[in-house]
């Protein structure tokens, strides 16, 4: 049973020593599981900026404010899916500390929300997204959760310009809440929507989430929320997500896939 992400978690103090404990092997910039003393029993993923790829179109050392700012929107907005998440120093230098939802070394299997299906053979309740082909040939739809909370998500997505929603960044703890990570590459002020939540392309928005818009729209006339984000942001950043929010809102629908970006990360799950 999915949990709203609606409810505002309690208050996380990130700001603890950092235990390094090892490294995360196939993410594509340095990322190092940590124990953090603030937090008893707890972990945090610990992103520093210099280890972070440069790419060919965001500005180099931006992603970890990126993952931090993403945090904010989510709480401004109401949102609350994405976890705790700060900027601060650490064993490697400055980069991004979130908490880590569950024990990475105790992982359980969580509710899917993406998932791949034999071709043509959407469960109930969820939607579908693409047809493929495993590599052994065998012929596949990929599928999402239509739960609410994951609809809420792609809203999110689309203020975010998240250009890289794959399905094992959608995470249901033990108590079945969503949960969001990943959101280094987001705010760039090109429109770079890819996601693998396209099922409610083109439909209205739900009357919940343009009011987490509408939230977030004022949220970002103040200049104190404006200020915090700009510790995070390029200020082309800040002004394209004030602008997106707006398009948003105005026109009401979920946005569709652009004929001139690829839609779907690569690999989607």
């Amino acid at each position: 049973m999915a949990t709203s992400a609606e409810t505002t978690p309690a208050p996380v103090d990130l700001t603890g020593e950092l235990e390094v404990l090892g490294r995360v092997a196939d993410s594509s910039n340095l990322a190092v599981v940590a124990r953090i003393s603030s937090v008893p029993g707890g972990h945090v993923i610990y992103k520093p900026v210099r280890g972070e790829r440069p790419l060919w179109d965001f500005p180099d050392g931006t992603l970890a404010g990126r993952e931090v700012a993403a945090h904010v929107v989510s709480r401004l907005g109401g949102w609350h899916v994405v976890p705790p998440t700060v900027m601060r120093d650490g064993p490697l230098g400055p980069g991004s500390v979130q908490l880590w939802i569950g024990d990475p070394f105790d992982p359980v299997a969580d509710d899917v929300v993406v998932d791949l299906v034999p071709e043509g053979r959407t469960p109930d309740g969820w939607r579908a997204v693409l047809d493929g082909e495993t590599p052994t040939g065998s012929a596949v739809t990929v599928v999402h959760s239509g739960a609410d909370d994951v609809r809420s998500l792609s809203v999110l997505d689309a203020a975010l310009n998240n250009s890289d929603r794959k399905g094992s960044h959608c995470l249901r703890d033990k108590a079945g809440r969503l949960w969001a990570i990943d959101h280094g590459v987001t705010f760039s002020p090109t429109p770079k929507l890819r996601t693998v939540l396209w099922g409610w392309a083109g439909e209205p928005l739900p009357e919940r989430d343009l009011e987490r818009l509408e939230q977030l729209r004022r949220a970002l006339d103040d200049d104190l929320v404006r200020a915090e984000l700009l510790e995070l942001l390029p200020e082309d950043d800040v002004d394209a997500l004030v602008k997106r929010v707006g398009r948003l809102i105005a026109r009401g629908v979920h946005p569709q896939p652009r004929r001139d970006w690829p839609s779907v990360p690569w690999p989607p799950l």
